[in-house]
Parts: C-alpha cells; sequence; structure tokens
C-alpha cells in the first residue's frame, strides 16, 4: 500500500497485538537508575536493526534473528511465496558509550550525556552507520563486525621441536647476533640451513607452517567524525536527507545543514531567532527531511505551526513555501491553550504525501497538498483536560511525546502516560483506536473505541475526531500515573511492529 493513498484507503479491520520481546525488564520494586533510562528508539530502513540510546550516553543495538534462520533475504523470501510465519524477533547486538558528560567553561553550562536522537545512515557495505546527539554535539559511527585473526596451531610435537631446528628460550638471544641480508648470522651459526643441506625424501613431514583462523568475531563501534560547536541551544532534532549526504540538526531557534564528510562546518538555513530576544514568541521544536525529496523538510514550532521549507528557493529559507496549522475554535482560548498546541514531534509518512504531528492532547495528519487544516484528528487522553491545571503544576504538561507511522501509512501511534500507547487507523472510516500497555499482557488496558464524531471545519475539511474517552479517568476508571510514562516509540518500516521504552525497558508487540 503506498502511504501516499492514506485518505483513500479502504477500511481495514483492527489489528489485535501480542507481546513480543522485552529487553531490560524489571523485576517488581525495583528502582530504576536515571542513566538506564531509554531516551531514543529508531529502526533502520530495512528494519533488521533497532538502536536505542539512554540517558546515560549509550546506545544499544539489537538485530534481527528471525530471517536469519532460512537461507536468503526477506525480500527474496516473499518473492519466492516463502511462508514467513514468525513474527520479528531481535537479539542484542553490542553497545558503545556514544556521549560523556562535559562542561561548557564559557557559559558555565552542564552539557549531560543523555542521547537525544538517533538516525540510521546509508549503509553502503556491511557495516553499519548512525548518527546520535545529546544537547549539543552529534556523532557519526561506524559499527562492523571484525574477525579476529590468531594463530590458533602449530602442528609442531613438542618432544620434536628442537631437533626440528627451534631453539631453546634460554639461547643467545638474535637481538644480540649480527646477521646477514639472506637471514644467516655473520658467526655461521645455524641461523639458516647449510649449503650442503639436502632434503630427504619425501620432505620433512614434521615441518608444518603455522594456521591462521579467524573463528572468533567482535562487534567493534568506531567514531568518524564529530559535528560540533554548531548549536547555541540544545539540539532537538536530526535527519538524514534522502541524497544520502547530508543531514539537518535543529536547536530551538535555528536549523544547520551538514554534509556527512564535513564536520568542521554547517549552513545555517533557518533562523528564527529575533534581534531582540524579548520578542521572542515561538521556537522550533522539531524537523524532518522529506523521505523522497531532497530539496524539502518541514518543521514543525511551539505555536502549533509545521512549516514546508523548499531548500531550491533561496540559502536562508526564513520563508517557507507551506504553512500548515489549524484556527482556533472561537471562546476556546484558555491559560493553556498555547503549551498544549506545542508540537513535540512530527514525521513523514513513507511516500512523503501526509505529515503526522503531535501535541500534548492530540495526534493531527496533515496532506502537504491541503493546508487549510489537518486530514484527521485523533485524541490520545481527551480525559486529561480537566486536570490541566494539576500537570502544568507538576510540568508534566511539558512532557514530549513522540509519534510514528506504519509502513503502509494506514496506521499512526503515540504514547501516554501510565505506560500505556494508543494506535488509530487513519484510512477514510477506520475507526480504529486501540489503547496498549507496554507490559507483556499489552491488551490488558483495551477499550471499545468509541464511534468517531464527524463535523466540517470551518474551512470544509472533513476532520475525524477518534479516540475520545470518558473525562477524568482512564480506559479503566483508574487515575493516571504521570511519573511512568511513554515518550519514546517507532514503527517497523515494513511491518506491524512496534518497540517501545517504558523507562529503562524495551517492549515489542506485533500484530
Amino acid at each position: 500500500m503506498n502511504g501516499g493513498d492514506v485518505a483513500a484507503a479502504a477500511p481495514a479491520p483492527p489489528l489485535e497485538w501480542k507481546f513480543s520481546q522485552v529487553f531490560g525488564e524489571r523485576a517488581a520494586g525495583e528502582e530504576v537508575q536515571e542513566v538506564d533510562i531509554i531516551s531514543a528508539i529508531e529502526f533502520d530502513k530495512t528494519g533488521d536493526h533497532l538502536a536505542t540510546g539512554d540517558r546515560g550516553g549509550r546506545v544499544v543495538l539489537f538485530e534481527r534473528t528471525d530471517t536469519k534462520e532460512h537461507a536468503g533475504s526477506r525480500r527474496e523470501l516473499e518473492r519466492m511465496d516463502y511462508p514467513v510465519t514468525r513474527h520479528p524477533e531481535f537479539r542484542y547486538k553490542t553497545e558503545f558509550q556514544s556521549h560523556e558528560p562535559e562542561f561548557d567553561y564559557l557559559k558555565s553550562l552542564e552539557i549531560e550525556e543523555k542521547i537525544n536522537k538517533i538516525r540510521w545512515c546509508h549503509m553502503p557495505n556491511g557495516a553499519l552507520f548512525l548518527l546520535s546527539t545529546n544537547d549539543k554535539t552529534i556523532k557519526f559511527w561506524k559499527v562492523e563486525e571484525k574477525k579476529v585473526k590468531k594463530i590458533s596451531n602449530l602442528n609442531i610435537d613438542p618432544s620434536r621441536a628442537i631437533a626440528n631446528g627451534s631453539m631453546p628460550s634460554s639461547s643467545v638471544s638474535s637481538s644480540q647476533k649480527q646477521y646477514l641480508a639472506n637471514g644467516c648470522y655473520t658467526d655461521g651459526s645455524s641461523g639458516c640451513l647449510s649449503n650442503d643441506f639436502s632434503f630427504p625424501p619425501g620432505g620433512l613431514p614434521a615441518l608444518h607452517l603455522p594456521v591462521v583462523s579467524s573463528s572468533e568475531s567482535s562487534v567493534a563501534a568506531k567514531c568518524r567524525r564529530v559535528y560540533a560547536h554548531a548549536h547555541d541551544y540544545h539540539i532537538n532534532s536530526i535527519s538524514n536527507n534522502c541524497d544520502g549526504e547530508t543531514f539537518i540538526s535543529a536547536d530551538d531557534l535555528r536549523i544547520n545543514l551538514w554534509n556527512l564528510q564535513i564536520s568542521n562546518q554547517s549552513f545555517n538555513i533557518v533562523d528564527v531567532k529575533p534581534a531582540n530576544m524579548e520578542d521572542l514568541t515561538e521556537v522550533i521544536t522539531s524537523a524532518e527531511f522529506h523521505p523522497t525529496h531532497c530539496n524539502m523538510l518541514a518543521y514543525s514550532s511551539s505555536k502549533g505551526s509545521i512549516r514546508l521549507v523548499d531548500l531550491r528557493q533561496s540559502a536562508l529559507c526564513d520563508s517557507h513555501s507551506k504553512l500548515f496549522e489549524e484556527k482556533e475554535a472561537p471562546g476556546s482560548r484558555s491559560f493553556f491553550t498555547e503549551i498544549i498546541a506545542s508540537i513535540s514531534d512530527i514525521k513523514f509518512a513513507k511516500a512523503g504525501r501526509y505529515i503526522l504531528s503531535r501535541d500534548y492532547m492530540t495526534l493531527k495528519l496533515w496532506d502537504i497538498n491541503m493546508d487549510s487544516g489537518p486530514v484527521s484528528t485523533f485524541q490520545v487522553h481527551e480525559y486529561l483536560r480537566p486536570k490541566l491545571c494539576d500537570l502544568y503544576e507538576n510540568d508534566s504538561i511539558f512532557d514530549k511525546f513522540e509519534c510514528c507511522l506504519s509502513g503502509d501509512s494506514l496506521r499512526v501511534a503515540t504514547g501516554s502516560y501510565s505506560n500505556l500507547f494508543r494506535v488509530f487507523g487513519c484510512a477514510a472510516g477506520n475507526t480504529e483506536a486501540t489503547t496498549l500497555e507496554a507490559s507483556k499482557n499489552p491488551m490488558r488496558q483495551v477499550q471499545t473505541p468509541s464511534r468517531p464524531s464527524r463535523y466540517l471545519s470551518s474551512s470544509i475539511t472533513r476532520v475525524v475526531m477518534r479516540g475520545a474517552e470518558s473525562p477524568a479517568v482512564d480506559a479503566n476508571g483508574n487515575s493516571f500515573d504521570f511519573t511512568t510514562k511513554l515518550l519514546h516509540l517507532a514503527w517497523h518500516p515494513s511491518e506491524n511492529s512496534i518497540a517501545c521504552a517504558a523507562a529503562n525497558s524495551l517492549y515489542m508487540y506485533y500484530a
């Protein structure tokens, strides 16, 4: 199914999600260390590798194992109609320390090691390449398996070692003896065979060459480049370009364009910093390159708007090509309106026609060909609206939830509190709205999705509101735990499989 046909796709039946794996599961009552909390998740384009970053600056890689049980790649097996019945299974591959805590002496500022984002890069050979960033510094990593070569067997009988020309360890050191270019010693000692020596018939069966074996292999991670000193504010996004050569990094006020091969120079392409900082009204919250057009990118703001930028228009892209924002309903403004409108994450659909955005209360799906309003709006946790004052006081209202789309662009997903995440169907007529818990029993929190209410907005755009629940309670009538939040999740690029982070645990589900 092409991602460009989301709105025209036929309704798909709701998926039944099942538990697949968990890594780093903690025992009941076990205290979670701050450095172990997962802060980034990303599948590579093939779906065969998964990377996670944590607050301790570590990057952990997992590789898929279920496709290796049969000869050939998964794509070849599908071409041959080979029955692929197993769900995706991953195993731990390696981990490395990507970032260390630093201190900026000029600004008297501590730079924590927490990994903010991970992005996989184009892999021209068998090695893996990825970008990782903390608040200030981006690093380009190469991870490859290296076979350890060693001399494993000399095949010499120890009892005959001296008789076959080997010298005992107590003999005179060769460093104390002068030798000629042909390897013989100047004193005529037996450093080489004499001229009258002749091999007996059949040769010397006791003389064997050493055997070099490379049976063992180790995974090595090497930092190839460091992209530093280009951001005055905290980096919130990095995104690879489809040209395989460039990427962008974004902080609160600027977006920089880098070449992967050049670490000491970047180009500032978006700058929203006003001449007087007192005039600052919005900041950049997320940025992403278009998946197929290398000249296009989108970035979101704290005012709930998304700007589409064309790099062909000018070197400094302060003026946007298109602006996507939803008009505020009359009489709905409150103290929290701007706070909850801030977009925390945006993602392009696979074909690039649609953009998914996440603000504090909703998911919105936008058509880049229609800037009058979102195509669909999904209510994630509407029952929290009466509690916005409490959420503001404990700073939970500033939590930044990520979002993701399925590879076929038929479904979207995002996280919530109490380690819950929600999956919505986004095809026309699809009312799927599933609530799952990040545990070994994901369907424990399932509720029957309510019928979507449809209305026409002021721009005559049909908007679908789905997943609204009863106020002030969760799916089971329980009060929410705001300390357990599911901020990070990723959808497999070609299958219905989701990886999500609950504190230090990585849960994986399939349907």
